[in-house]
């Protein structure tokens, strides 16, 4: 069986299937690390009026902008890490809510760091746990 890739050059990030199902993934994921919806609205920018339309259903065809996306794909790509790097669920899910001394963290949560919401920290959450993923430290 081959694997095919998708190449971002092509894919239409204004489709509405494409915000949809990042928003639910992304929010199924954050859920499984314990996130209140206030972190969520949070750590997506996404206001609390919309983010209740887009996870009731009954706002459909929405387009994330590409700040939104941007943050989505993080957590997609955060998870994926995780799972690379842990075998075991409770590490996939408990890993964001664990205190971690390597430098960057100094004792914090990864989980506690991205519910500011700014989103160079979301991202350098990323390169850390990917970094991990990858062998480095």
């Amino acid at each position: 069986m081959s694997v095919s890739k998708t190449n971002p050059n092509t894919i239409d990030f204004s489709d509405p299937k494409i915000s949809e199902a990042g928003f639910k993934s992304a929010c199924n994921i954050m859920m499984k690390w314990g996130c209140k919806v206030n972190d969520m609205q949070s750590i997506l920018r996404i206001s609390k009026s919309r983010f209740f339309e887009y996870k009731s259903g009954k706002q459909t065809g929405f387009v994330l902008d590409k700040d939104q996306l941007t943050r989505v794909s993080y957590i997609l790509n955060i998870h994926s890490a995780l799972r690379v790097y842990f075998s075991n669920p409770d590490n996939v899910y408990g890993f964001m809510n664990m205190v971690n001394g390597n430098p960057f963290f100094s004792g914090r949560k990864p989980i506690d760091i991205i519910k500011g919401g700014n989103i160079i920290d979301i991202y350098e959450v990323f390169c850390r746990i990917d970094n991990m993923r990858s062998g480095g430290r």
